[in-house]
């Protein structure tokens, strides 16, 4: 390696306010006072409600139906399979219908191990599963957030067929 090829980096003098952090400090305070006096965006949950929530927000999980009001799960493990937190359990069974091999027999998602990651939506090869815009977990045990096949299908039910402005709570088992 020649000389030339080699780059020097030499560290800046620093001012006496630097040395002693007065400037990072006085600048921290400016910040700190700024915020406290500046709009205040804090909202009173649950009695106020934000309106406006970002587009692409994950929430709970629905199970998307056919033309024929089937479910449109195949059992084909790949959301199982692509899941991270490992919190979908299918159990496939031989298909009724003549124009596929399998479909669900049982179809579980634990809500409160799920990280919301959407891995499960990217991996569906037939759009089964998707993420909602419901964000509110309401229930009074762990075995609420348990969903099974036919909360996961009412789930979808609520938010594509109604299509409400504010989505009502949901727990597993009943609707608030």
């Amino acid at each position: 390696m020649d000389e030339k090829d080699i780059i020097y980096i030499h560290a800046p003098k620093l001012t006496i306010g630097e040395r002693l952090y007065v400037t990072g400090l006085l600048r921290g305070l400016w910040t700190t006072l700024r915020h406290f006096f500046g709009r205040k965006i804090t909202v009173q949950y649950p009695e106020q409600r934000r309106s406006q929530h970002v587009p692409n927000l994950r929430g709970f999980h629905r199970l998307n139906r056919d033309e024929r009001g089937r479910v449109k799960c195949v059992a084909c493990m790949m959301c199982e399979t692509a899941c991270p937190a490992h919190c979908i359990h299918i159990k496939g069974a031989p298909a009724p219908w003549p124009d596929r091999e399998k479909y669900p027999e049982s179809f579980f998602i634990d809500e409160l191990v799920c990280i919301y990651c959407g891995m499960c939506e990217q991996a569906c090869p037939v759009d089964a599963i998707e993420l909602t815009p419901v964000i509110e977990p309401v229930s009074y045990t762990r075995g609420q957030m348990f969903y099974d096949k036919d909360c996961l299908l009412r789930m979808r039910d609520l938010t594509v067929e109604q299509k409400p402005e504010r989505h009502p709570k949901f727990t597993g088992y009943d609707w608030r």
